[in-house]
């Protein structure tokens, strides 16, 4: 009986692939961005998401076993050797002030994509990331709550120089994820593609920014002041350079 009960306590919450990643179901939104090529709501496919960002310790076992994407290994190419993972006391060692429970900083966005691939997954795109972050806690899009928009403008006024919190403390979503606001940035796998115009107030011409004929154009929701200075933050990277508070986590696509 003790082992049937155990048995049972170890499976997968239903709807999850595995203990890392959360079945996120297919849906439509409204997304903050106007792309030239979408009228109306963007169509997301279903998909898998890490239920938290990764966290030093995952990144450290991945160092260990792709010894390419050490500090000081790393070709500079893909990472700014004097930021790459700078918080870290060495290569393969954190250090007593970098807990392996926080979320994993100072990652290229080579460096996430890496990280990712080694788990046969990939990084979210930009609407699989802004879809399952209109969530609260349980609803699956509370964009129009103000009460909801202030919370989060909150964690955007807060200086973010002392120490990151560990993962996962953040109640979860309504689709079961956590920390999409409140902790850190994330890289996004077409982070390159999010070009808007310098004034986001006046934006009205389709053809003040474009991507490939393709990417997004505009800020739709200019209230969702939250979400814009994501955008503003990720448009600005080029894909070397590291913060100490963007990491990233990873998504699969379901065939």
């Amino acid at each position: 009986m003790h082992r049937l009960l155990l048995a049972i306590a170890l499976l997968p919450a239903a709807g999850h692939a595995d203990s890392g990643f959360v079945r996120i179901p297919a849906g439509t939104f409204k997304s903050v961005l106007k792309y030239e090529d979408v009228t109306g709501a963007v169509s997301v496919a279903a998909f898998e998401l890490m239920r938290t960002p990764v966290s030093n310790a995952d990144f450290l076992a991945f160092v260990r076993s792709h010894p390419d994407w050490q500090r000081g290994r790393a070709a500079p190419v893909f990472v700014e050797p004097d930021h790459y993972l700078s918080h870290w006391q060495a290569a393969l060692q954190p250090g007593p002030e970098v807990s392996g429970l926080q979320p994993v900083t100072r990652v290229s966005w080579f460096a996430a994509t890496a990280y990712c691939e080694s788990r046969g997954a990939r990084l979210p795109t930009w609407n699989e990331w802004e879809y399952v972050a209109a969530a609260d806690r349980t609803r699956r899009d509370a964009r129009a709550d103000p009460a909801w928009r202030e919370e989060l403008l909150h964690w955007y006024a807060e200086p973010s120089s002392g120490p990151l919190p560990t993962i996962g403390r953040q109640p979860a979503n309504a689709y079961g994820i956590q920390d999409m606001h409140g902790l850190i940035w994330e890289w996004t796998q077409d982070y390159a593609a999010m070009l808007v115009s310098g004034d986001n107030r006046t934006q009205s011409d389709p053809d003040k920014a474009k991507f490939c004929g393709a990417g997004a154009l505009a800020i739709e929701d200019k209230e969702d002041f939250a979400v814009m200075m994501r955008v503003a933050m990720l448009s600005s990277l080029d894909a070397v350079n590291s913060t100490s508070n963007l990491g990233f986590r990873c998504a699969r696509s379901i065939p």
